[in-house]
């Protein structure tokens, strides 16, 4: 069963396959802009970049001018990673206009399965977790399959700016909208 983790080293190979799949193309929630992909290979590389990524969420954690505080999940089935997840703890000018509190991407071989929906499902309680009661959650005009995702976890369209739609979602309504659909719970663990 699918379930949302923190960053683990140990699925290095899998991660690997699944960035791989995405032939360079961005992947939203996945960070690591700064790392590349053939640096990576290397496990003490990767467990650095495991680690970035984990540290993220602490506000004192030094980052690039123009990023937020921001919490790193994995979707993963057993050892195969599926893809990332990534809240944003707060909202700037460029996130407010574009990216939003949420982003998220499924390794194409992964893909139509339902593994962003119940991600998004997981992820929205641990974003009021971190005191976050609205999430703004973006996509491309285009991609049908994430504006299913989005309103399928009660995100109410507000407008379109720059060629992506802008949702909106009550955090304090997690996990009441569909509870069928949830992966394992938060992190991980069961009817967490």
């Amino acid at each position: 069963m699918a379930r949302l983790i923190a960053p683990d080293a140990s699925y290095h190979a899998s991660w690997l396959e699944g960035s791989a799949e995405f032939d360079g193309a961005h992947r939203n929630g996945g960070g690591g802009e700064d790392w590349p992909l053939e640096e990576l290979t290397d496990l003490r590389s990767f467990r650095r970049f495991v680690d970035s990524l984990v540290d993220d969420a602490l506000p004192e954690s030094p980052r690039k001018p123009g990023y937020v505080p921001c919490t790193y999940l994995w979707i993963v089935d057993g050892d195969t990673f599926l893809g990332s997840l990534a809240i944003r703890h707060e909202l700037n000018d460029f996130l407010l206009n574009g990216g939003g509190h949420i982003g998220y991407s499924v390794r194409p071989s992964a893909r139509r399965r339902g593994h962003a929906s119940n991600a998004l499902a997981d992820a929205l309680p641990l974003a009021k977790e971190l005191g976050i009661s609205r999430v703004l959650i973006t996509c491309d005009e285009d991609n049908l399959g994430s504006r299913a995702t989005i309103e399928k976890n009660g995100g109410v369209h507000e407008d379109s700016r720059n060629g992506k739609r802008r949702y909106w979602a009550d955090t304090e309504q997690a996990g009441a909208i569909d509870p069928t659909h949830r992966i394992g719970g938060p992190l991980g663990v069961p009817g967490g």
